[in-house]
């Protein structure tokens, strides 16, 4: 299916933020469960993160363009840089509780799974943990899910719901 890509820079200063900001966006635009929300990291003068989405057709994209600049958004065509951290995808709504590898993979739109530190790719009947938070980032155009090891021979996703601020106990 092709994609068509818009940038959205609302000003969004950290990763929180923009997750909540693209699922009200999503709610508010009626985007189809088809739609890919992605968070891209902006570095230099001005450091924030800006959103991507990947809508299934021409109209809907222009129907978002006109309403997200009719908000105020800075709204550009395609997407910043292609290793997007995926926050809306195909699929993510399903994977809840603990799933197997091989149920991640074929219940949503991620491609791969990787365990940090480890070149082995996960045997398909390993559980994940999700924490009700997957956080896929795209790499050389698949959409990959980095783990790591858990208690009981499990896997959890490397990118936690609630990170501890830094400094949080000085």
């Amino acid at each position: 299916m092709t994609q068509y890509a818009l940038t959205v820079d609302a000003g969004v200063g950290d990763l929180r933020a923009a997750d909540h900001l693209l699922h009200a966006l999503a709610a508010e635009l009626a985007l189809p469960e088809d739609a890919f929300g992605c968070t891209h990291l902006v570095r230099g003068e001005r450091p924030r993160v800006v959103l991507s989405l990947a809508l299934p057709s021409e109209p809907l994209r222009r129907t978002a363009l006109e309403r997200l600049t009719g908000r105020g958004y800075e709204v550009a065509p395609g997407v910043p840089d292609p290793v997007g951290r995926a926050v809306l995808y195909p699929g993510v709504t399903s994977l809840t509780g603990t799933l197997t590898v091989a149920e991640v993979l074929s219940g949503s739109a991620i491609d791969r799974v990787t365990v940090l530190g480890s070149s082995d790719r996960p045997v398909p009947g390993t559980p994940l943990v999700t924490r009700d938070h997957v956080r896929p980032q795209w790499r050389d155009g698949a959409l990959v899910l980095t783990a790591m090891p858990a208690a009981g021979g499990a896997l959890v996703p490397f990118e936690v719901p609630d990170p501890t601020p830094c400094c949080a106990d000085h």
